[in-house]
């Protein structure tokens, strides 16, 4: 079950993230007691929720903090600065670094490094494996990494100057790829402003009135009522997974164009025969979310089908153009209107056939009709290509951090020093200090690896209040807690000679 990997680097050792570094595993209080929670001060408490979407490589707090008593009731453990979290549940590979003292949920397994293992080189490799973790994970309902499974996870360990030299290079590679990446994913908003801004010109008349020599267009004001016919509703039986005839949906009109993927069929001959769609056919959507209730497309014969109850068959008469009426009520004024006059029900909104006659639009010659059409297409088309280009370009960058990952954790990213002190030396270093500190420490809680005892004395706050002096800095548990023990008595002496 494990990721291939290329031979070790000169200086490095393959050793177990549990060997090296404590794991701990968080907990959660009843959330049906509300006093266990608290949105401002508190203590810094964080669920995988938390992590969605997030981009930074440090965390400081959730949504929620802890209040001293929700942290008493549960097995969550304070976390010094430097801490490397890890979601092991729903989903598992997330990661972050602790800005500052914090504790987690059961959602995560956390890495408590020692000195000596760099906390961004962490970070980054346990985004590198994040496979291998959930490969190893288990469970029916939900994976889960468990804590032993969390502490065998393999660790490529190099000197810890190259540790350093390999963290600086990816956080300034990735950096830049993430601020590429962001810059990219403006397209398919400035592609849909582009598609729409189309349509408000083609049904306005400013697409064509280079084409009609100039001078506003002198368009016909019509309802649709004045130039369709049919109005009728689709097929309410229903549908199979197999069958002879697609039936389409609303879910197959997509973006002004039928989409035949997740197609339902009918067998049933009458049904077929009734709501057979013919090519030039607009189908409207008229029950839908808000937003999309309204949406258009239009048949044109890529195969034989019929409609769904949920849309309306409109047939065009030979004064309009069924992409042009495509145009118009895909258009920001058709799209407003389509708003106006709909039904709001509990979750979803209606256009009954009534409204959608009474359409109101302007209807130009039809010579100029098949120009607009001519046109839109030619301009959707080249947006279309400039979709392709940003797909293509979105899946290179998605190749792109993995490769780099994969570069930096085979040694190949930075410069390798031979006077670095070898990670064999830092290894045995590591060990020999775990081995002097024990391995009897209380635990409480669900076992994880080497779990750290629950801390005692109040932890640090969550708000913008200044942390107490020393905390942030504290670079192990023990000195999270020592320190704060310290200030604890110092406050107890304090109100002694005040007494």
């Amino acid at each position: 079950m494990s990721v291939e990997r290329s031979p070790l680097p000169n200086g490095w050792v393959e050793t177990t993230i549990g060997e090296v570094t404590q794991v701990v595993s968080g907990g959660t209080p009843s959330s049906k007691d509300s006093s266990n929670f608290t949105s401002r001060g508190g203590i810094p408490w964080i669920t995988p929720a938390d992590l969605s979407g997030y981009k930074r490589m440090y965390i400081s707090q959730g949504a929620r903090n802890l209040t001293d008593k929700g942290y008493a009731a549960c097995s969550a453990m304070l976390l010094p600065t430097g801490s490397v979290l890890f979601s092991s549940r729903a989903p598992i590979g997330y990661v972050a670094i602790a800005a500052n003292p914090v504790s987690t949920n059961q959602g995560f397994k956390s890495f408590i490094p020692p000195e000596g293992i760099d906390s961004r080189y962490l970070y980054f490799y346990l985004k590198h494996i994040k496979r291998e973790a959930e490969l190893r994970a288990t469970g029916t309902t939900f994976k889960e990494l468990s804590g032993a499974a969390a502490s065998a996870l393999p660790l490529l360990l190099a000197p810890l100057a190259e540790q350093r030299r390999i963290a600086d290079k990816l956080d300034a590679l990735l950096s830049r790829v993430e601020a590429a990446r962001e810059r990219l994913e403006r397209v398919p908003k400035l592609l849909k402003g582009f598609r729409q801004a189309v349509l408000s010109a083609a049904v306005s008349g400013e697409l064509t009135r280079e084409w009609r020599g100039g001078g506003d267009a002198e368009w016909e004001a019509v309802q649709l009522r004045d130039c369709a016919s049919d109005f009728s509703y689709g097929s309410s039986a229903k549908s199979l997974k197999v069958g002879k005839v697609p039936v389409l949906r609303m879910g197959n009109i997509q973006s002004g164009r039928l989409d035949w993927d997740d197609l339902v069929y009918t067998s049933d001959q009458e049904e077929i025969d009734k709501y057979q769609l013919h090519p030039g056919d607009v189908l409207f959507n008229r029950t839908n979310s808000p937003e999309l209730v309204g949406k258009t497309a239009v048949y044109r014969g890529e195969r034989r089908a019929i409609y769904a109850g949920y849309l309306i068959r409109v047939k065009c008469d030979s004064k309009l153009l069924p992409d042009y009426l495509n145009y118009c009520l895909n258009s920001k004024a058709g799209r407003d209107y389509c708003w106006q006059v709909k039904t709001d029900g509990v979750s979803q909104s209606n256009i009954n056939a009534q409204k959608l006659r009474d359409f109101p639009f302007l209807l130009p010659p039809l010579a100029e009709q098949a120009e607009i059409v001519r046109r839109v297409e030619a301009l959707f088309a080249l947006a279309d290509r400039l979709e392709a280009r940003y797909r293509a370009a979105l899946a290179s960058f998605d190749r792109l951090t993995p490769a780099l990952l994969a570069k930096a954790f085979r040694g190949e990213l930075v410069p390798q020093d031979p006077n670095d002190e070898p990670a064999s030396v830092l290894l045995e270093r590591v060990r020999a200090e775990r081995a002097a500190a024990g391995a009897g420490k209380a635990r409480r809680g669900k076992a994880a690896g080497e779990q750290p005892a629950k801390r005692r004395g109040r932890p640090p706050k969550a708000s913008a209040e200044p942390q107490p002096d020393g905390i942030a800095q504290a670079s192990s548990y023990e000195d999270a807690v020592r320190l704060l023990q310290e200030k604890r008595r110092e406050r107890e002496a304090e109100a002694a000679l005040g007494d």
